[in-house]
């Protein structure tokens, strides 16, 4: 899928799509459609298959969630942007974790939809406060957010649903007289991946009111190998498998300039994490290679060059195909063979 000729929402491209499965089987993606600018709506679109049941074109089906409330907006621009979709059964629902570009840069939102049709905000994501981490997550801007389609174990040893997500420990992205504060209890002040829990029981009484409200946070990977010595994301939602939750991850290297939205420099790269069946905590599989890499002309030229960012996944017949953004421009299927976990 590539940015429209002549379509004002689609002129920077559309990129980073969710994915999710409709009442009638279909397989529908929501991409990030960028405007000139940098203003990012979601999309919707239904993906075609050709007779080997390889997703080969889409049809567009109009605009899923747009910039609508004050802190998805800014005095530059404004985004909903980069969305994950997770379908919990418990819930009789799809939940759709996406970045809100707002006035203190990135934030976390969620929103739910029965149908794929109706998508109701659900707000911001917040964070309760841990004195054992010494700070405040709210104050730090987060994305890369995605569900676990079912309850997993707390730390506190209670049912819950799990969050994955990435904080950034630069204030200086929402003031310029501000600095890398982490933590104090990190080593590491390199964006790696976190998971923090929302009660089951308080979820499923209530899930307007509790499903963006989250706790016992965790720290779960750091960057390790040279491909993601920058910063690490989540990407796919977790696909529960033999071995554990098997997710997508992206790693970035290169160079990032300071206060730039849009880098040159840098390099996207993916590799997979196995979370532990019950404690997500705990990964019990991680590559040391990607698995997919910028190769292609589409993955390495662009609005940013040499990107590929997975962010959905659909298993379906025994097939599971990738969806991920390339370049910051178009969108891009693979095709993954899952093998069981060394070990």
């Amino acid at each position: 899928m590539e940015g429209r000729d002549g379509d004002p929402h689609e002129e920077w491209g559309v990129l980073n799509p969710a994915s999710a499965r409709g009442p009638d089987g279909e397989l529908y993606l929501f991409p990030r459609m960028v405007a000139a600018g940098n203003y990012s709506r979601i999309g919707k679109a239904r993906v075609c298959f050709d007779d080997a049941g390889t997703p080969v074109r889409v049809e567009r089906l109009g605009v899923a969630l747009e910039p609508a409330e004050e802190w998805e907006r800014n005095a530059r621009t404004a985004g909903t942007e980069d969305p994950r979709i997770t379908w919990v059964p418990r819930l009789d629902a799809h939940v759709m974790t996406y970045t809100a570009y707002g006035p203190l840069r990135a934030r976390i939102g969620l929103a739910w939809s029965h149908d794929l049709e109706r998508w109701q905000r659900l707000g911001p994501a917040w964070f309760s406060y841990d004195p054992n981490l010494g700070t405040d997550l709210n104050l730090y801007p987060n994305k890369d957010a995605v569900l676990f389609p079912e309850p997993v174990t707390a730390p506190d040893g209670r049912l819950a649903y799990a969050m994955l997500h990435r904080p950034l420990w630069d204030l200086s992205e929402v003031r310029d007289s501000e600095r890398v504060t982490p933590p104090p209890t990190l080593e590491d002040s390199r964006p790696g991946i976190w998971v923090s829990f929302a009660p089951a029981d308080e979820v499923e009484a209530d899930p307007v009111a509790a499903l963006p409200r989250f706790s016992q946070h965790r720290q779960v990977a750091l960057p390790e190998q040279p491909w993601e010595v920058l910063k690490i994301g989540g990407g796919t939602p977790p696909v529960r498998t033999a071995d554990g939750w098997l997710t997508i991850y992206h790693g970035v290297s290169g160079r990032l300039i300071k206060g730039q939205d849009l880098q040159p420099h840098v390099h996207y790269a993916a590799g997979i994490t196995v979370h532990d069946a019950d404690d997500v905590t705990r990964l019990v599989y991680r590559s040391t290679a990607p698995v997919l890499a910028p190769e292609l002309r589409a993955e390495r030229v662009g609005i940013v060059p040499n990107v590929v960012f997975p962010t959905a996944i659909d298993v379906a017949d025994g097939a599971a195909h990738v969806f991920y953004g390339m370049a910051d421009s178009r969108i891009g299927v693979a095709r993954l063979t899952p093998t069981p976990a060394p070990g």
